[in-house]
């Protein structure tokens, strides 16, 4: 058996499996309509880091804690509710006073279509001024969470990096914290063009971004993120392994580099596998051509949840790549950003398991 890539902290020494960094939203979903025409909306709540953490909790029974903020108002409990009903603590979270308005602090929105045949997947971000955006280094007890209590694996992403210059050097503050900690460190590139877009200055993003990366062991990203987030001088469409080697070059810590390989033939359905790169190696998970979703996203974050999961239990990377992948697959299968899948059914996909009815 291939020997596990990382060295992760005993269970029996920390009090969380993993914790992750980022803004949680609400999520107003139309279901099969548009937002422009809507009448209703179902509620979800999401964010690109949070989901892993809460699909680890509920699905893979594993501790988790979220680091966020969030307004004291109807609203922010609102998002407290539905993160305790996903399992993953709170204690964690850095509430704000509300002035009754939004001006000071606010819930970030995330307004989703899922999309339809040629219709596309679309995403309409009512989020500038959120509690998370404005998180601040000193705001989070850093010691408490990696020293007093400790982490087995730390998650947080691009998407919380990019949404202010305070976000950001909270993220870096998080992962030197980590690290020093002895926490694995993951991080999701997830380029977002419309968050890098309102920036004042796209370079002195860059330059965070870059100073995070030397403190990451597990990036998730592809040769695009890499180039337009980190500024590496990479072709866009290179494969991963191509785009891993320049990656490592420049930032030779990382010990994986991994990334979901999509393409979409409608919206409805995608061809859906994995792939990873680790100590000069690629490995690549089964491919499932014309994968039919329900909701493509958290898709991705799926495939982090399932990954980290196999690398926790100490499995290979081989075997890590194909439990991301099919768990992937399988949170795309259900509305929301959130996973509502359970271990049993990603080790049954993993092992060859079919579409027949279970009894």
């Amino acid at each position: 058996m291939t020997a596990a890539p990382l060295t992760i902290r005993p269970a029996d020494a920390c009090r969380w499996d993993l914790a992750a960094l980022g803004e949680v939203m609400l999520r107003l979903d139309p279901g099969e309509g548009r937002v422009r025409t809507a009448r209703r909306f179902d509620v979800w709540e999401g964010g690109g880091e949070y989901n892993v953490a809460r699909a680890l909790a509920k699905g893979f029974a594993r501790r988790t804690t979220a680091v966020t903020a969030l307004p004291r108002n109807d609203l922010g409990l609102l998002v407290d509710d539905l993160m305790a009903q996903g399992g993953v603590d709170r204690s964690h979270v850095v509430w704000r006073d509300f002035d009754g308005i939004g001006r000071n602090t606010r819930v970030g929105l995330n307004f989703t279509e899922r999309g339809f045949g040629v219709r596309p997947a679309k995403g309409v971000s009512d989020r500038a001024g959120s509690a998370a955006s404005q998180l601040r280094p000193g705001e989070v007890d850093w010691t408490r969470l990696f020293q007093t209590e400790g982490v087995r694996w730390f998650h947080t992403g691009g998407i919380f990096a990019a949404l202010s210059e305070a976000s950001a050097r909270t993220a870096l503050a998080a992962v030197e914290a980590a690290k020093a900690s002895g926490a694995v460190v993951s991080y999701d590139l997830n380029y977002r063009a419309s968050l890098w877009a309102a920036h004042a200055d796209a370079e002195a993003a860059r330059r965070i971004s870059r100073d995070i990366a030397r403190h990451v062991d597990v990036m998730v990203g592809d040769a695009w993120g890499f180039r337009e987030c980190l500024g590496l001088d990479v072709d866009g469409s290179a494969d991963l392994e191509t785009a891993a080697r320049a990656y490592a070059d420049r930032f030779p810590e990382v010990r994986i580099v991994a990334a979901t390989v999509r393409k979409a033939g409608t919206a409805g359905r995608n061809d859906w596998s994995a792939q990873a790169w680790s100590d000069g190696r690629p490995v690549r998970s089964v491919e499932r051509p014309g994968l039919d979703v329900l909701d493509r996203v958290g898709g991705g974050d799926g495939f982090v949840a399932g990954l980290a999961h196999a690398l926790l239990e100490g499995r290979d990377l081989q075997t890590a790549v194909e439990w991301g992948a099919a768990h992937g697959a399988l949170a795309m299968t259900t509305p929301g950003d959130t996973s509502m899948v359970d271990a049993s059914e990603v080790a049954a996909l993993v092992a060859g398991a079919d579409a027949r009815s279970v009894r």
